[in-house]
């Protein structure tokens, strides 16, 4: 676990490590729900950028290794590792990049479906660009606001995931939260929303974030044999969500070049707007700049 420690543990200031693993799941219930705000009810008419293809879904899958080849290619291969940082996954950019990258994530369910309007508003602001890692279940709760942010050039959207369940392929489990059960259920919760998004964004996702972040190396290589990358990150800004602003602007300030870092826009009570703003003009003064993902790779 010493790449662990180098890439990951490293970058969270004096925080300990307990409290930063614990706080990546909060991103889903970081706040009391008294404090939230009510999460954007699925509109009952898709809008028209948004609406469903009436093309088969073989059209859309043609691209893809079909559930049973995957099953098949897959069923000799061991589960490996299991964590942040196992063999298959990128944390940060690559090698020689002169950029950092933001991500956040949305996780969705009854706890995580808000926005974070705040949040996107000042990566406008700034002009500084991110990668968005949207859940199916947020995405369904907002699909207005996906379709305007697919159609906006400062953001790209990426996978994460249908039920933000670790990608896992012997039910291993993170923070409480059970990871898929097999290939199968992995294959599942990776294409179940690669095609939703396709299908009804028009969005074809480059990467792939699992729910907890966490995945084992057979889901990792399952990730990499459906043509997404899996991503993590090196720098946790938010922690779930759960740091203050002034926690957050500090860790926005450990960003360099080839770091990637992780935070939530799915939480609009927190203090992940307002940290990532003070950070980011400090950043900016420093002559750091900013990439989507697939602006290195």
């Amino acid at each position: 676990m010493e790449q662990y420690s180098r890439r990951w543990a490293l970058k969270t200031g004096s925080l300990g490590l307990g409290a930063l693993a614990a706080g990546l799941i909060s991103g889903c219930s970081a706040v009391a729900p008294e404090q939230r705000s009510a999460a954007p009810a699925a509109s009952a008419t898709p809008p028209p950028s948004a609406a469903a293809s009436s093309q088969p879904a073989s059209v859309f899958s043609a691209a893809y290794p079909s559930r049973n080849q995957v099953i098949e290619k897959f069923k000799e291969v061991p589960a490996g590792q299991f964590g942040l940082d196992i063999p298959g996954i990128e944390l940060g950019l690559p090698k020689g990049s002169e950029f950092a990258a933001l991500t956040f994530d949305a996780c969705g369910g009854p706890n995580g479906s808000g926005a974070d309007e705040t949040l996107l508003d000042a990566l406008r602001e700034l002009q500084v660009p991110a990668t968005l890692f949207v859940n199916r279940r947020w995405a369904r709760a907002n699909a207005r606001l996906l379709a305007e942010l697919a159609s906006d050039e400062l953001f790209e959207i990426a996978n994460h995931g249908t039920s933000h369940a670790p990608l896992a392929t012997g039910g291993q489990s993170a923070y409480g939260i059970m990871g898929t059960g097999s290939i199968a259920q992995a294959y599942d919760e990776v294409m179940g929303n690669q095609l939703y998004l396709t299908k009804r964004f028009g969005i074809t996702a480059q990467f792939f974030r699992s729910g907890t972040a966490h995945m084992d190396e057979a889901g990792a290589a399952l990730c990499r044999e459906l043509g997404v990358l899996p991503m993590n990150f090196t720098v946790n800004l938010d922690a779930g969500a759960s740091f203050d602003a002034t926690t957050v602007a500090a860790q926005v300030s450990q960003l360099r070049a080839g770091d990637v870092g992780i935070g939530h826009f799915n939480q609009p009570a927190s203090g992940t707007a307002k940290g990532l703003a003070l950070g980011l003009v400090q950043a900016l003064d420093s002559g750091l700049r900013f990439a989507k993902l697939s602006d290195a790779w």
